[in-house]
């Protein structure tokens, strides 16, 4: 099994929204119906992460089975805790809108280890109902920070991994 990540593409559009409503049913269907609702992440912004190229996608064997943006520099988001405090204020990397077909386990650990061979700092959020994340996060050695709010005013639980 080959197991590679690359920066997306428009040409990877149908895929990653395929990859995206998977991943909202699968949500919906362990008790996570709020997160990303019906539409989220909007056509928009995963549009948005393949031209700003911090998108990318998780192939094994050649096909597309995971999603994710990666970010680095200060995410306004993330400038107001509650609740708790971030591990460090060091310059960081963020993990937005992972996602996955279910087809390959450990999705989180591909994306963090790419993510660390940029920047050893990472941030990583998820809503309150998702339990899935908040265990697999935990899981990859990420801790429980506190809570950060989103532009819109919703809050997430955010974690944070220093290696």
């Amino acid at each position: 099994m080959s197991i590679t990540v690359r920066k997306s593409t428009i040409d990877d559009l149908a895929e990653v929204e395929r990859i995206y409503a998977f991943a909202r049913q699968f949500m919906k269907d362990t008790g996570n119906p709020n997160q990303w609702k019906k539409t989220s992440p909007s056509s928009e912004v995963i549009l948005s992460d393949f031209e700003n190229g911090t998108g990318y996608v998780i192939e094994k064997d050649g096909k597309i089975c995971g999603v994710f943006a990666f970010l680095l520099g200060e995410d306004p988001t993330y400038g107001y805790i509650e609740n708790g405090a971030w591990l460090s204020d060091e310059p960081y990397g963020t993990i937005h809108r992972i996602a996955s077909d279910g087809t390959l386990k450990g999705v989180v650990k591909i994306a963090s280890d790419f993510a660390e061979k940029t920047i050893k700092n990472l941030r990583f959020d998820t809503h309150e109902d998702n339990k899935i994340m908040q265990h697999v996060l935990e899981k990859n050695g990420f801790r429980r920070c506190g809570i950060i709010y989103l532009q819109n005013g919703e809050k997430r639980i955010a974690y944070q991994r220093i290696r």
